[in-house]
């Protein structure tokens, strides 16, 4: 059984689940411990303890340590993407990228340890100099998602060592065996016992413990809005201090063809962004937005190309789209592609649930196209979390720019566009945290800010330099000599 880490020690949990594999529902990857509200309660306790020394580690140390995590994921990138595949569905050069994404993020903090910058200030009296620093949070609380098991853990635990605090990692429970491959790495690390901790389990038996206890001082979340805005409010009126939050909450991402657009460089963006990973990043471009000029000829292409994607085993080298995560999330995904029919879109391809491919039970899903959608649908509304795209066809620029940002999120955008002036029109004026001109809508390099607008983010921006607003806090000194 795999077991969580607690104070520098492997201990079992109060029970155990096993991790199936999406692309064969037949292979059990392992047993891992499931905590209870009593061990989460220890870990942050140790986490608590552990603060002083966390702090007080040489700057040089800290960034070998996270130097040291990097090397050994980037050694190891094969056998890790094997797993991430295995555990998630990505197909096997996506799960390689996410793991060598994961290696470039502890690298790029191991960095920024050295890189820490205060202020000297003058001051308006005379005689007064002022110091303006940053220090550790305290101890953090790292809530991840299933879809990016291993990046997602990595650019919100390098920046928290990285800045001198102490972890509380809880892992989505559908994905434990990349954050349990990626605890083991970091224990041997050379830190403290105590400031990284981690426990495995449910969101209500794990979740809710971290979020409530007054001695976690900051809370960083990734997942879905309902349990996102839960954990605000658990962050705010839990006796005690309240906690500092980070949510990222996912999108309902556009991605905007104008009629002058260059259709293959449109396809590819749209096949990507929306079909890639399974469809099952936040990122994702699941409203498809085009103009009437393009519409036509925009949608014979789409479907020639999704008639290309091989559906089947995330491990099989031939796959392009690997299986939904688990049955959970596949009847959501069929839940809406019958509402969006019902509502009257047209399925111009995809959208067959198959139980297995080449005698493998698993989740897999051929992905949807609908046409003939409005803004207003469900399907172009509620984030679905798998490979279903909407189009949404318009008549002109200002139409497609009013119909893109009539969304309450506001993560990810996209434009695909040969001018340069409507390619900076729309950089300016959508509503997004992100915008990519003709490219796809997910993917961000790690020293960057991720982070978006209205429902899809709160809180400081998250990865690349941007990390230090929510990992510190800031010191005002005066000194009088």
């Amino acid at each position: 059984m795999f077991k969580n880490h607690i104070a520098g020690q492997w201990v079992d949990g109060a029970h155990a689940a096993e991790n199936i594999n999406p692309s064969d529902t037949r292979d059990v990857i392992g047993l891992y411990a499931r905590a209870d509200a009593s061990q989460v309660r220890q870990a942050i306790e140790a986490a608590h303890a552990a603060l002083p020394k966390a702090a007080a580690m040489p700057v040089q140390q800290r960034a070998d340590a996270l130097e040291q995590i990097a090397q050994e994921i980037h050694a190891r990138r094969l056998e890790l993407a094997d797993l991430l595949a295995r555990e998630e569905g990505k197909t096997l050069g996506e799960a390689l990228g996410e793991v060598l994404r994961a290696a470039q993020l502890f690298r790029f903090y191991a960095g920024e340890v050295v890189r820490q910058a205060g202020e000297l200030l003058p001051s308006l009296r005379p005689g007064i100099a002022i110091e303006v620093t940053r220090e550790p949070v305290g101890v953090v609380g790292v809530i991840t998602p299933w879809n990016f098991p291993i990046a997602i853990p990595a650019w919100k635990i390098a920046p928290a060592l990285a800045y001198g605090n102490t972890v509380v990692f809880k892992p989505a429970d559908l994905t434990p065996a990349c954050a349990w491959a990626l605890a083991e790495i970091i224990s041997r690390a050379g830190f403290a016992e105590g400031v990284f901790n981690l426990v495995m389990g449910r969101g209500r038996e794990v979740g809710d413990v971290l979020v409530s206890d007054a001695r976690v001082a900051a809370i960083t979340f990734t997942g879905s809005d309902t349990v996102g805005r839960g954990v605000a409010r658990a962050c705010v009126e839990r006796a005690g201090p309240m906690a500092k939050f980070q949510l990222e909450m996912g999108g309902k991402n556009p991605l905007v063809i104008l009629e002058d657009a260059d259709l293959e460089v449109a396809v590819e963006c749209a096949i990507n962004g929306a079909f890639y990973a399974t469809g099952q990043r936040c990122t994702a471009s699941s409203r498809i937005v085009v103009c009437d000029a393009i519409h036509d000829r925009f949608i014979d292409a789409m479907v020639a190309r999704m008639q290309q994607l091989t559906v089947g085993d995330a491990r099989d080298p031939a796959t392009r789209i690997g299986p939904v995560v688990d049955e959970r999330q596949l009847a959501r995904d069929l839940e809406f592609i019958a509402i969006a029919q019902a509502e009257g879109a047209q399925l111009a391809y995809g959208g067959q649930h198959r139980r297995s491919v080449n005698g493998q039970p698993g989740h897999f899903l051929v992905p949807a196209l609908f046409t003939g959608t409005s803004n207003d649908m469900r399907i172009n509304r509620e984030e679905v979390f798998g490979p279903v795209a909407a189009v949404i066809r318009v008549s002109d620029a200002e139409h497609a720019l009013a119909v893109a940002n009539d969304t309450e999120f506001g993560l990810s955008a996209g434009v695909v566009t040969t001018s340069l002036k409507a390619a900076t029109h729309f950089k300016r004026h959508l509503q997004a945290g992100m915008v990519m001109v003709n490219a796809p809508t997910a993917g961000v390099d790690p020293h960057v800010p991720f982070g978006g607008r209205k429902g899809s983010s709160y809180g400081p921006r998250e990865q690349g330099r941007h990390a230090a607003e929510f990992y510190t806090t800031l010191k005002t000194s005066y000194l009088q000599a």
